[in-house]
């Protein structure tokens, strides 16, 4: 049986430092940003995500681009 994987868009996450807790331990907070164009470049969002960073009070500590797709019978 054959299949094929169809695009299901593309979320630029951005985890951000928002504090520490009562131990001393980093807090982290996710921000996801969706329909983001499955053609974008990595460099571009990397720095459209670095942009985003520079307006926020927070940290930014990791970015990562997640593809979706869903795999269906061809």
């Amino acid at each position: 049986m054959a299949v094929n994987k169809v695009s299901g868009g593309i979320v630029l996450s951005l985890e951000v430092q928002a504090g520490v807790n009562t131990q001393g331990n980093p807090v982290y907070r996710g921000r996801n940003y969706k329909s983001i164009d499955p053609s974008a470049a990595d460099q571009d969002l990397y720095d459209v995500a670095q942009t985003i960073a520079g307006l926020q009070s927070y940290t930014l500590s990791k970015i990562s681009r997640v593809d979706n797709a869903q795999i269906v019978e061809a």
